[in-house]
Formats: C-alpha cells, sequence, structure tokens
C-alpha cells in the first residue's frame, strides 16, 4: 500500500526540517516547500494527500494558497500552522476549506493526531466516492439486460424523465424488474445522493402501513411510546418509491394524493402539517385505471401518477432478450456460488426461449441459479432443468445433433424445435403450443418468426 503523501509549507527552516523528520518517522512520504510558490510548483509535479501550511509566511499567505488548493487539487486535504494568538485566523482558515488547525509550538503528539485523524478522513471519503460510483454503476441504464425495441422505448422515456422531478407510474407483471427501474431513475436524477426509500404497500399490514408511511406523535395509539419519524419523511429530499401502490387502501390514499398536491404530512396523531419534498415513483402489477372504474383505485390519484406512465413489457414478449438474460445470470450465479468451470451449452438454451416464463426475469433468475447450485457434473445437462422445462424436451435432438447445434444460432436450434413439435402432432397448433409450453399466440409469432408456412399447420385442438 503507497504511502499517504505530505507536504510541509514553513518559511522557518528549523520549524520545516522537524516536522519532516516527525512525520517520516511516522511512516509518511513527506516533501517541503520554503514558500506558497514552491508549494505550487511542486504540486504540479506530484499528487500530495496533506498539505501542512504555516499562515504567516513570506509573499502570499497560506491562506491564498489554501483557497488555490481548493480550487486547483479539491481532493487535497489542508491543515494550517498558526500561532499561538492567532486562533481567529485559523478559524477563517477552516472555513474557507482547511480540515483543522496545530498551534505553534507544535507537540509531535498533536501533529500526529491530526494527520491520522486528516487521513482517515480522506480515506472514508475515497471509500463514499468508490461506494457512490458502484452505486451508479449499478443502477445506471446500462445495468438493465437486453436490447429489444420494447426495452429500449421503456430506457429511452426513463433516461429522459429522470432529470426531471415528474411523478412517474411503472407499470408490469410481477417479476419485470419494477423497482431496478425505478433505482435507476432515482440514481440518474438530481436526488441521488438523497435517500430512495421503498414501500411495499402490498407486504404492510394495514393497521401499520399509516404509521410506517407518516409516521405517529407519542400517545396517538396504544405502544406509541415516543415519536416516530415515517418512512416519508425519512426520506425528505430524495425518492419515494411506493411499490404496488394498487393494494393501498382507499383511505390512504387520500393521504398520498394529498402530499403530491400539498407536498406535507400530518403525523398519526398530529395536527401540525409537515413540509415534505419527496420524488414519487409508483408501480403496479394491476391495471389502476380499470380498478377507477369499479371504485377500488381513486381517480384523481390515478391521473397524478401518471403523469409520466411506463410499461414494463413482460418477458415473453422479450424473447431476443431471453439468451442475453440467460448468459448473464448463470455468470453472476456460477461466480456467486464459486463454479466457474461450470459450462452452459448452447443446445439447451433454446428450452430457455420456448417456454413463457409467468414468473418473469425474477423466475429466470432463480431457476438459473437453482440449476448452478444443484448440477454435479462440469456442464448443464438436461437433467439438471427443472421439470416444467423437461415438458419440451420430447424430441430435443440427439448427442450427435446437439454437438452439431452448438455451431447453430439460437434462431436456427428453436425452428428445428418448432419444427419437430409440428410433426410429432402433425401441425395441430393448439397441442404444439401446450407441448412447448408456449401459448398459440405465441407459436403463431414464432412461425411468422422463422418463416414456417402455415399449410404445415392446422388451428384444430384436441
Amino acid at each position: 500500500m503507497a504511502l499517504a503523501r505530505i507536504m510541509v509549507v514553513e518559511d522557518d527552516d528549523n520549524l520545516r526540517h522537524i516536522t519532516q523528520m516527525q512525520l517520516n518517522a511516522a511512516g509518511y512520504d513527506t516533501s517541503v516547500a520554503a514558500d506558497a510558490e514552491q508549494a505550487q510548483e511542486l504540486l504540479k509535479k506530484s499528487p500530495t494527500d496533506l498539505v501542512i501550511t504555516d499562515l504567516n509566511m513570506p509573499g502570499r499567505s497560506g491562506l491564498d494558497l489554501l483557497k488555490k488548493i481548493r480550487l486547483e487539487y479539491p481532493e487535497t486535504t489542508v491543515v494550517i500552522f498558526t500561532a499561538y494568538g492567532t486562533v481567529e485566523t485559523a478559524v477563517e482558515a477552516m472555513r474557507a476549506g482547511a480540515y483543522d488547525y496545530l498551534t505553534k509550538p507544535v507537540h509531535p503528539y498533536d501533529l500526529r493526531s491530526v494527520v491520522a485523524r486528516a487521513m482517515e478522513r480522506r480515506k472514508l471519503m475515497e471509500e463514499v466516492r468508490t461506494l457512490r460510483q458502484s452505486i451508479d454503476q449499478k443502477f445506471g441504464f446500462e445495468s438493465i439486460i437486453g436490447h429489444s425495441s420494447g426495452l429500449m422505448h421503456v430506457l429511452d422515456t426513463a433516461g429522459r424523465v429522470a432529470q426531471t422531478d415528474a411523478t412517474v407510474l411503472i407499470q408490469g407483471e410481477t417479476g419485470t424488474g419494477k423497482e431496478l427501474l425505478a433505482k435507476a431513475i432515482h440514481f440518474n436524477s438530481p436526488r441521488k445522493k438523497r435517500p430512495f426509500v421503498v414501500i411495499n404497500c402490498g407486504a404492510i399490514p394495514h393497521d401499520l402501513l399509516e404509521s410506517d408511511l407518516f409516521g405517529h406523535v407519542k400517545g396517538s395509539f396504544t405502544g406509541a411510546f415516543a415519536h416516530k419519524k415515517g418512512k416519508i419523511e425519512l426520506g425528505d429530499g430524495g425518492t419515494l418509491f411506493l411499490d404496488e401502490i394498487g393494494e393501498m387502501p382507499l383511505d390512504l390514499q387520500v393521504r398520498i394524493l394529498r402530499l403530491i398536491q400539498e407536498r406535507e404530512i400530518e403525523k398519526v396523531g398530529g395536527t401540525v402539517p409537515i413540509p415534505i419534498d419527496v420524488r414519487i415513483i409508483a408501480a403496479t402489477h394491476r391495471d389502476l385505471d380499470a380498478m377507477t372504474k369499479i371504485g377500488a383505485f381513486r381517480e384523481d390519484l390515478y391521473y397524478r401518477l401518471a403523469v409520466v406512465p411506463i410499461a414494463l413489457p413482460p418477458l415473453r414478449h422479450r424473447s431476443e432478450d431471453l439468451p442475453e438474460f440467460v448468459a448473464e445470470f448463470f455468470r453472476r450465479s456460477a461466480q456467486r456460488h464459486n463454479r466457474p468451470e461450470l459450462r452452459l451449452p448452447h443446445s439447451i438454451l433454446p428450452l430457455f426461449s420456448a417456454y413463457e416464463w409467468p414468473g418473469n426475469i425474477r423466475q429466470l433468475q432463480n431457476v438459473i441459479e437453482r440449476i448452478v447450485v444443484l448440477s454435479r457434473g462440469p456442464e448443464i445437462t438436461l437433467a439438471d432443468l427443472p421439470d416444467f422445462l423437461h415438458t419440451i424436451t420430447g424430441d430435443i435432438p440427439s448427442k450427435q445433433a446437439a454437438r452439431d447445434a452448438e455451431g447453430m444460432s439460437l434462431d436456427a436450434v428453436e425452428k428445428q424445435l418448432i419444427l419437430q413439435a409440428l410433426k410429432k402432432f402433425n401441425g395441430n397448433q393448439t397441442q404444439t403450443a401446450r407441448y412447448l409450453g408456449i401459448t398459440r399466440k405465441t407459436l403463431l409469432g414464432r412461425l411468422a418468426k422463422h418463416g414456417i408456412e402455415k399449410r404445415m399447420t392446422t388451428q384444430r385442438g384436441e
């Protein structure tokens, strides 16, 4: 690990060299400068973690040097030397961005203590910066898997709305990645350094949801022994993600409507409005428009939430993305479970594409993880697949054909499977679709995609 680099800027020769010796003895890589001009020349040549500078020097003052460092080298920490009786000047320097000050004459213990604290602070700042970068990478739009036209439209809309404070309603089936998209919007917005607070409206009991959302005052109900902030208040300045908003009771929908309209809340048992600044992103797998027509969801709240509606397509409508999902989830699972040698042959991939995946991305991810964990050999085989995928393996090609398939495109393998299934059921579309584990509508789409002539099929069922 590289030594921390410290520069001592001091016009007193004795103090400058004594300080350098003490810092070298403490294990730091130390350089020295006699004035601000020399310090600036050294800074240009070599990056420095910490500058310890005297305030009163001939020529430019230490305060001028501090301001220059803060402007041109913002990641460099500055500590000030000051003489006894000029603490007010040191306080001014700290207001200008200095981390701390040392009063002359400097005791070696005080010097080591201040430097150690400054280095620890710098380390924490670097960790925070790294964490923020990893969060940005993890929740950036580029982290969302797939390149299908439907997904590209979603990401284009989400990318544009992220820079605004508009309320967003994300609609999609369970497991399509609604929370991941909400996080990507938040972490690409001006609010990204503020909280991202998740409320699952369907997972919290009704009698606890109100207090969990809005907080309560002491004595407002049995068991309320102290004031409590709700999640909305804790998310002030950030983004509030209301997951499964369709499950929220009607009486609480009124209070969410007030939050959106008035930008304020009242705690349970409270009477004083509390101003709140949150951006709201809601998500649901339900058809809220239909729910408003039967009175199960407030129409006024629906229109307030759906300022920018985003519909996430189900996985069965993103067939071109599925190989990418399988490959990425397989890579992650193999890495997480320490099985880097495990292989997934191309000949098996069409089985994943042929299935409807009613649980969408979440189901696919869980299935692949189970396969990785339970497989015995160095390569995934048909025996490792779950039973519902076995239902479409009746006419999987022989081992030789499977080896040949590894040199074919996924589309070619899929077409071969469909042709074999059609042959098995004499062209009957209904039986073929059921055998492949897909709907007849999906089968028709695959027939058109692969140019399989309709004269080879019949529409009658069993």
